[in-house]
């Protein structure tokens, strides 16, 4: 199914969630053994971690009670007490681990990750976080507005890559190698399968990188169709 002309929106986050399906769906048989493919949520805040380790958000328990002193009732009692309004806005991502360590993601941007500024510098501070952590991405950006921006253009900048400047629709994959020398620390090789995209035109396959040297091939225009296609997108 050629690619559609992702100007009108409107039908984006139904394609989006069957999409993330599909690709679930294809990849899993496809993964070497220990690996594992599954969607998951991707905090609007990143939190970094040093040990490249999906992490987990804990509910706090109720705690033991404890010896009761003599104190003062006031001061148990809080001086306001309200319910307090948080806004969760999380995003969803393919992740794929390795034995519990996450090893790669594959990101298809929505029109909400970059309709703002707080919003590009947000998901771009979280592509690179991946990257920082020796994760892969696969990152799939359909939608070309708004004009001017891409966040491929972003990333290559960021990253200290020669990327020629390329627009939405893009996809791009980005492979973490080998740290070497460079002053007083080490930086990683990062190699990038990149292609312009037009409307009209199939989709391409792309390798995804597992590690160093293990890849796997991602058919993308084939899980776009069966997502557009349950969505009734013609």
């Amino acid at each position: 199914m050629p690619l559609h002309d992702w100007i009108d929106e409107r039908r984006w986050d139904g394609v989006l969630l069957l999409w993330l399906s599909e690709l679930v769906r294809w990849l899993r048989p496809r993964l070497p053994e220990g690996f594992r493919a599954y969607v998951g949520s991707v905090p609007a805040l990143t939190v970094e971690s040093t040990n490249r380790r999906a992490l987990q958000v804990r509910r706090w328990q109720p705690e033991a009670p404890g010896p009761v002193q003599e104190t003062a009732t006031s001061l148990l009692e809080p001086d306001l007490e309200g319910v307090a309004t948080f806004t969760f806005d999380p995003h969803r991502a393919i992740h794929i681990d390795f034995h519990g360590c996450l090893v790669a993601a594959i990101e298809l941007v929505s029109p909400r990750n970059k309709d703002r500024r707080e919003a590009k510098e947000s998901d771009c501070s979280r592509y690179l976080g991946y990257l920082r952590q020796g994760v892969h991405l696969l990152l799939v950006d359909l939608l070309p507005r708004p004009p001017g921006f891409s966040f491929l253009d972003v990333l290559g900048l960021a990253l200290g890559l020669a990327i020629p400047a390329t627009p939405a629709p893009f996809v791009a994959s980005f492979q973490v190698g080998d740290p070497i020398p460079n002053g007083n620390a080490e930086s990683p090789v990062i190699g990038v399968w990149h292609r312009a995209l037009q409307a009209g035109q199939p989709l391409p396959a792309l390798p995804l990188a597992l590690a160093t040297r293990q890849h796997t091939l991602i058919d993308l225009e084939q899980s776009y169709r069966a997502a557009c296609e349950q969505a009734y997108l013609d």
